[in-house]
């Protein structure tokens, strides 16, 4: 993550004999910065992980997806935006690699990117934008209530940051985490984005069974 920004780590904790898991959040004090990620200042424990839940959004393949659009895939997750300077080109990037990778693994794989900024990112201009990234990848967009609901949902954070002077443009805040669902669309764990493609490879035979054959 670019020095300079606050760090935010999300971990999950496995009990032993899998009869509970703990999630905790780590965050600094947030330091807003219009370049990369920002956190939010305090500590977060819970019994469980309650971490997703339904949406509906606006598909750059067409009309309209839900959570239920797939399941049966192990669904990664990556919130940003397309105006974003580093954190968000270098985590998709990072996910395209490890999706080569995982050479037909991947195919178990639906990666998406969700935009914090949808008074901007449209479906059009998200398809546009992720062309560079691998072909995988679905945008979902929506309305601002709709993807504030998502946010809270994930538990991600994102701010817009102030334009200085009369200038419309303008950059967000936000975390910068890669989010793994299973095919039944529950929290399986995080990783940052800024890991390598190959960390996140790893990261993904972990969680993922084996294929067949």
């Amino acid at each position: 993550m670019t020095p300079g920004f606050a760090r935010w780590s999300l971990t999950l904790l496995a009990a032993t004999g899998g009869l509970a898991v703990g999630i905790i959040m780590l965050m600094t004090e947030p330091k807003p910065d219009a370049t990369g990620p920002a956190v939010i200042g305090k500590t977060i424990t819970t019994g469980e992980a309650q971490i997703g839940g339904p949406f509906t959004l606006v598909s750059t393949r067409g009309g309209t997806a839900t959570e239920q659009s797939f399941r049966g895939k192990h669904v990664l997750i990556f919130f940003g935006f397309t105006s974003c300077p580093d954190v968000c080109p270098t985590g998709l990037n990072n996910i395209s690699v490890a999706l080569e990778k995982l050479g037909d693994g991947a195919d178990a794989v639906q990666p998406l990117f969700i935009t914090v900024d949808p008074e901007r990112d449209t479906a059009a201009v998200m398809t546009a934008y992720l062309r560079s990234f691998d072909p995988r990848f679905i945008g979902l967009t929506g309305g601002r209530e709709q993807i504030d609901r998502v946010l809270k949902a994930y538990r991600v954070y994102a701010e817009k940051q102030k334009p200085e002077g009369q200038s419309g443009n303008y950059l967000v805040s936000h975390s910068g985490y890669v989010y793994l669902m299973d095919p039944r669309g529950k929290f399986v764990d995080v990783i940052t984005g800024s890991a390598s493609g190959e960390e996140i490879a790893d990261w993904l035979r972990k969680h993922m069974p084996a294929p067949h054959g």
